[in-house]
Parts: C-alpha cells; sequence; structure tokens
C-alpha cells in the first residue's frame, strides 16, 4: 500500500450514525436501519471528500481482550452485558443497534470494502498495525481519541475525528495535539495513561489530572523520565505528586500494555484497494431491497464508481 489508506473505527462510527439518524429510518419490514443507512452515509461523504486508494473498515473481534483485562480488571468493565468464559464478554449495545452489525457486515463484504477484526484484538489494534505498516499516507477515521497517540505527521498519520456526523472532521495532527494537550502523538498514550479514561474503566494516578499530566510530560519527556523523577530528590515534583505516582506504580507498570494499541497484530490477506464496482452485485441487490438501502447505497455506488 503506496497510496493514501483510509482505516475506518467501523464500530465507532455505526454508533454515531445509530445516534445519529433517526430510529424512523427503516426496512420494508419495519426493522430499524438507521446505523446502516448512516454508516453508508458516512463512507460515501469519507471517500468523496479525501478519495482514499485504500479503505479498510476496522472491527471489534474482541471489544475487551482478556489480556488487557487480565492487566486491569476494570478495563470496560462497567459496558459488560454478559461474561463468556470460553470467549468475548457481551457488550451494552441498544437492542435495535445489535440486529443491525451483520446487516453492515453483509452490506460492506458485498461492496467489497475489505473488512478486518482479528481474534483476540479490538479495532483499535486493527488499525494501529495498518499504521505500522502502511507505506504511504494514513488517515484513520474515529471517534476515539484513543487513536491519537498514532498520529505521525513524518509519516503522514493523522486521526479525522467527527465533530458532526462526518461533514465536519477534526484534523488531529501533531500541531493540534500539541496545542491542545501539549503532547505529540506517543505522548498523548502516556497522557491518557496518567490523566485515566472512566469511559474505558482506566483509573489513571489520583490526584494526576489531564493538565497536570501535561506539565509532567513536558518537564520528564514521558512516562518514564516521570517515574524515575519519582525517587530522584532533585526532581521538580510536589511531595502530593511524588507520593501519588509512588502509590500508583503497580498500575504504571501495567497500563502500557492497556493504553498503547497493538501494532504487532496477525492480520489476514485482504485486498485493501477501494472497490470501483461492487464485488457481488447480487447479493448487494439482495440486500438493497431487503433492507431499503435505497439513496443511501445508490450514492456510495456512483461514488466508488467514479
Amino acid at each position: 500500500m503506496t497510496g493514501r489508506l483510509m482505516l475506518l473505527d467501523t464500530a465507532s462510527l455505526y454508533f454515531r450514525a445509530y445516534f445519529g439518524v433517526p430510529e424512523s429510518v427503516k426496512a420494508p419490514d419495519g426493522t430499524p436501519v438507521n446505523a446502516v443507512r448512516g454508516l453508508l452515509d458516512f463512507i460515501d461523504r469519507l471517500v468523496k471528500d479525501h478519495r482514499p486508494e485504500h479503505l479498510v473498515a476496522c472491527m471489534d473481534a474482541d471489544w475487551r481482550p482478556r489480556w488487557r483485562v487480565e492487566l486491569i480488571p476494570s478495563y470496560k468493565a462497567h459496558r459488560v452485558a454478559e461474561e463468556h468464559a470460553a470467549g468475548p464478554d457481551e457488550e451494552e449495545v441498544p437492542d435495535t443497534l445489535s440486529p443491525q452489525v451483520p446487516v453492515i457486515e453483509a452490506v460492506l463484504d458485498a461492496l467489497g470494502i475489505a473488512r478486518v477484526g482479528v481474534e483476540g484484538y479490538e479495532a483499535d489494534d486493527v488499525i494501529g498495525t495498518f499504521t505500522a505498516r502502511a507505506k504511504g499516507p494514513v488517515d484513520i477515521v474515529t471517534g476515539d481519541r484513543d487513536l491519537y497517540q498514532l498520529v505521525d505527521d513524518a509519516r503522514g498519520v493523522r486521526v479525522l475525528y467527527p465533530l458532526k456526523g462526518v461533514g465536519t472532521l477534526q484534523t488531529t495532527d501533531e500541531a493540534m495535539l500539541r496545542e491542545k494537550y501539549g503532547v505529540d502523538g506517543p505522548g498523548y498514550a502516556d497522557l491518557a495513561l496518567l490523566r485515566g479514561d472512566p469511559s474505558d474503566g482506566l483509573p489513571g494516578v489520583p490526584g494526576i489530572g489531564e493538565k497536570t499530566a501535561a506539565k509532567l510530560l513536558a518537564e520528564f519527556g514521558d512516562l518514564a523520565g516521570i517515574m524515575a523523577a519519582v525517587d530522584d530528590p532533585k526532581a521538580k515534583l510536589t511531595p502530593s505528586q511524588r507520593t501519588r505516582l509512588r502509590e500508583a506504580r503497580p498500575y504504571v507498570a501495567v497500563a502500557p500494555r492497556v493504553v498503547k494499541v497493538a501494532d504487532d497484530v496477525p492480520l489476514p490477506e485482504v485486498d485493501t484497494a477501494l472497490p470501483h464496482a461492487p464485488r457481488d452485485p447480487a447479493a448487494l441487490r439482495e440486500l438493497a431491497v431487503r433492507w431499503g438501502l435505497g439513496g443511501s447505497l445508490e450514492r456510495l455506488l456512483t461514488t466508488l464508481g467514479a
């Protein structure tokens, strides 16, 4: 892949589509298809505006991998609907969204848009690995700030963060990260680790908020530098900061593996080229009629054909 690669954090986008498009958008049998049609509209707009040469819909094969939970048991624990010993835990998802996910997957497959999820990993990890392997520029489309850690101006890696639908995207590059958070891409992972993230069940270091974390990173360079300063009596840490960081050592020791996205996921061989015609026209026609995909699918097909 040497041309522009666009990586979709698919669940993040279909959740946004679900809540952004009214449930009155339904299939002929009355089943809501707001997430399906909303996601197709998103992809249409993204392709029109950014013209990627490669496109991958990255999926959560496991939204709460056990290897992360073993390190930090609270990781996404508040979002578990049902635990499963033999496989991925079941995530709390709105009742009318769950049935739409298989439809989304079937439509993407019929279109010929590469769809990749890997057992034991989150979509973030798939995105991280594709990004690490890319030879050209990368656009990551996500509503998850965790992926800011992948931003790299030298390699042309940026995050397109939806502010309103996907018509208004925040282009997140190193300048934006430094202005808003005082860090670069890798520094954002350290910032998030120290600050914590209630939405992911990450406790962070008590008493170390975002501004304090940014100041510590500016002073000591990275997480390792901050923790080395804890044992240096000459380091510019307040007594309370020194105490809190020392007490948080067990968390800090394991949290980097949880917070940082993997870049070594065993990806399958897939054709990532943006399709210009459906891979399976007959299946796509059946899906279009069955689910009433109408103008959303027609617009995307026109854009892909162009």
